[in-house]
C-alpha cells in the first residue's frame, strides 16, 4: 500500500517559521514532522510513499537526500507551478496512485497513534470509497455522519454554514482527523479540476456513494501553529 502525504501547503498558521522552511520540517522534540510521519507510517508497514511538495519544496528534496529517503521508496508530486491544495494535489499526484487497489492519505502537520492496521482493515469491511478518521474533539469545523457511520453532512461551528444530505434525522457531529483510506475508483468520480478541496468532493459525493467515518480515540494532534509543536511535545517524544 502507498501513502500520499500532503506536504505542499503554505503553513501560515507555523510562521514565523514557515517564512523559511516547509511546515513538512517543523520539528517536534527535534524530529521534523515529515520524518515522523514515514517512520509512523512505516511501522504499520507502508514503505512507498508519494510527497507533494510546493512551499519550499527543494528544502524538502534535500532533507529526503540527507536522509537516504529513510529507507522509503519516495515519489514526488511537484506542485511547484501552482499550489493545488489537497483535491487538486490528490488528481496531480494520480499517476503514482491510480493503479493502486487502495491507499492512505494523510496531512503532513498532523502526528497521531492512530492505528493504520486497524483503519484499513475497517475500510476494506465496510467497503466505501473513502474512510475517514475522525474522533470528537473540539474543531470549529464538524462532520456529520449517520448511525452507520455514513458521510451525510458538513457543518462549520463559527459561522453554522451547513451541508446535509438524506432528509432529517439526528447525525453525529466529529472532527476530521487528516487521514483518509481511499479506493482507487475516486479518480473516476472526481469532477473538479485545478485548486480545490477534496472534502468539497467528498460533500458531492456523499450522495451516490458510501464515504465511511472511522471514529476512534488515538491521541491526534494538527501541528499548524506554534503553540500546538508544545502540546505535540508532550505526547510524541
Amino acid at each position: 500500500m502507498k501513502a500520499l502525504l500532503f506536504a505542499a501547503g503554505m503553513g501560515t498558521r507555523l510562521k514565523p517559521f514557515t517564512d523559511h522552511h516547509p511546515k513538512a520540517l517543523a520539528q517536534v522534540n527535534g524530529v521534523a514532522l515529515l520524518e515522523r510521519n514515514i517512520k509512523y507510517l512505516q511501522s504499520y508497514g507502508i514503505n512507498d510513499f508519494v510527497i507533494n511538495i510546493h512551499h519550499f519544496g527543494g528544502q524538502i528534496l534535500a532533507f529526503l537526500a540527507e536522509h537516504d529517503y529513510f529507507g522509503a521508496n519516495i515519489e514526488i508530486s511537484n506542485e511547484s507551478e501552482e499550489l493545488l491544495e489537497t483535491g487538486g494535489g490528490l488528481v496531480f499526484a494520480k499517476r503514482f496512485l491510480e493503479n493502486e487497489k487502495t491507499f492512505i492519505i494523510m496531512n503532513v502537520d498532523i502526528l497521531t497513534d492512530l492505528n493504520i492496521t486497524n483503519f484499513v482493515k475497517i475500510h476494506e469491511l465496510k467497503g466505501g470509497l473513502v474512510t475517514l478518521a475522525v474522533s470528537d474533539r473540539d474543531s470549529s469545523r464538524k462532520l456529520m455522519f449517520n448511525d452507520k457511520m455514513y458521510l451525510k453532512g458538513w457543518r462549520n461551528l463559527t459561522t453554522n454554514k451547513k451541508t446535509v444530505v438524506g432528509g432529517i434525522f439526528k447525525l453525529r457531529e466529529l472532527a476530521f482527523s487528516g487521514v483518509h483510506c481511499v479506493n482507487a475508483d475516486l479518480f473516476n468520480k472526481i469532477t473538479r479540476t485545478g485548486k480545490f478541496s477534496i472534502m468539497d468532493e467528498y460533500l458531492d459525493l456523499m450522495k451516490e456513494d458510501l464515504i465511511i467515518g472511522y471514529q476512534h480515540t488515538s491521541n491526534l494532534i494538527d501541528v499548524g501553529r506554534p503553540e500546538s509543536i508544545l502540546e505535540a511535545e508532550k505526547l510524541f517524544k
